[in-house]
């Protein structure tokens, strides 16, 4: 087996707390916590800087090998990635890619015969601090949403210029202070 102390990939595995930090593209997500049901849960997420998975998936498959395993397949979409090779040979394994249907927002990684993972897929062009939010979303251990619906609400949440926020009426007559509260 190769020597895994030569890794120096830039793909990171950041817990959740560091995600609003330190996420940028090219950065992959686990969620650390395990859960016993592993229906419409997502396992993590990756922020790919293109759609190019000869470019993209050495670095992700090297790092995800070294926590969960020798990967075996990994589910694309067609759609979304540009000429999908059948497979790739990383640090030494075959990793055969599949064009499936998965819908252009997860990625399904299989290690050995039939363990899955999805991963939520950040588009590359993503704002960061909407790619932050989506992944911090998608490792949570009780998130259920599905991954096009993470990404949908955090593009939807973008700042946008708005009415200001009403005024706090002045001090009147009414006012009490509060005890233990100075003004």
């Amino acid at each position: 087996m190769a020597d895994s102390e030569t890794h120096h990939h830039h793909y990171e595995l950041l817990l959740p707390d560091e995600i609003h930090h330190t996420a940028k593209p090219g950065t992959a997500l686990l969620r650390l916590e395990t859960t016993h049901t592993r229906e419409g849960v997502l396992d993590g997420a990756w922020w790919p800087r293109s759609n190019d998975p000869v470019a993209e998936l050495p670095e992700l498959i090297s790092v995800l090998t070294g926590h969960l395993g020798p990967i075996t397949r990994i589910g694309l979409d067609a759609s979304t990635w540009q000429d999908i090779p059948t497979r790739l040979v990383v640090d030494g394994h075959v990793v055969h890619l599949v064009s499936d249907p998965v819908g252009d927002d997860t990625v399904l990684i299989t290690r050995g015969e039939n363990d899955h993972f999805a991963l939520l897929v950040v588009p590359p062009s993503t704002r960061p601090a909407a790619a932050r939010t989506a992944m911090a979303r998608a490792v949570r251990a009780d998130n259920t949403t599905r991954a096009t619906q993470i990404l949908m609400a955090v593009t939807i949440e973008a700042p946008t210029i708005e009415a200001p926020a009403p005024e706090s009426p002045a001090p009147g007559e009414d006012d009490k202070p509060i005890p233990g509260l100075q003004r």
